[in-house]
């Protein structure tokens, strides 16, 4: 089975840090499905058009992460329902994804750590098209989702934007590890 344009969106609230980081450490990690995935990402309370924050930009740029196409957008009903898997930064924003699409998001948003938390590459066992094994993959997190609950917050990647440097240091490692994990899995087949 072959699922064409499945799409990844990653979630924050100013679209400037942790949702642009995931956003193109995803693509970098998985230069080979990108005719089969695409990816965005957007804020709750983004001001449309601005670059991303400093400190992501050199992050990115010491990993040879190619920035270019980025830029803040605020989140839409219409990204939400075009949007096959949604990662929030943290519970606020998977939130606000389901509250802008209810039926389509229930069972498509999850923050990223939930999603790596709960992801196994044993539910898209034998499927190797990128787009169906990502497909598989969110609904085997959706359906273990109640089985495995972590504490109020556990879930969250704080927003580290006027953070103190080590703070905000330690954020964007976090996230890279929570995209390594992800994406470990979608390659797996």
């Amino acid at each position: 089975m072959r699922v064409r344009g499945f799409c990844v969106l990653v979630v924050c609230t100013a679209n400037l840090c942790r949702s642009p980081l995931a956003e193109c450490l995803l693509r970098q990690q998985l230069p080979e499905a990108r005719w089969a995935i695409r990816l965005n990402s957007a804020g709750t309370e983004a001001v449309p058009g601005m670059p991303v924050a400093d400190t992501v930009a050199s992050f990115l740029l010491r990993r040879g992460v190619d920035l270019s196409g980025t830029g803040s957008r605020r989140l839409t009903t219409e990204m939400v329902e075009s949007a096959d898997l949604v990662l929030g930064a943290a519970t606020e924003h998977r939130e606000a994804a389901v509250r802008l699409s209810p039926v389509w998001a229930l069972s498509r948003a999850f923050t990223l750590r939930e999603f790596a938390r709960l992801v196994r590459d044993d539910d898209a066992a034998g499927v190797a098209d990128p787009a169906a094994r990502f497909a598989a993959l969110v609904q085997g997190a959706a359906a273990r989702r109640g089985a495995a609950r972590a504490h109020p917050g556990d879930d969250d990647v704080n927003d580290p934007l006027g953070a103190d440097p080590q703070e905000m240091q330690e954020c964007l490692v976090r996230i890279e590890e929570l995209v390594e994990r992800i994406t470990a899995v979608v390659r797996t087949g």
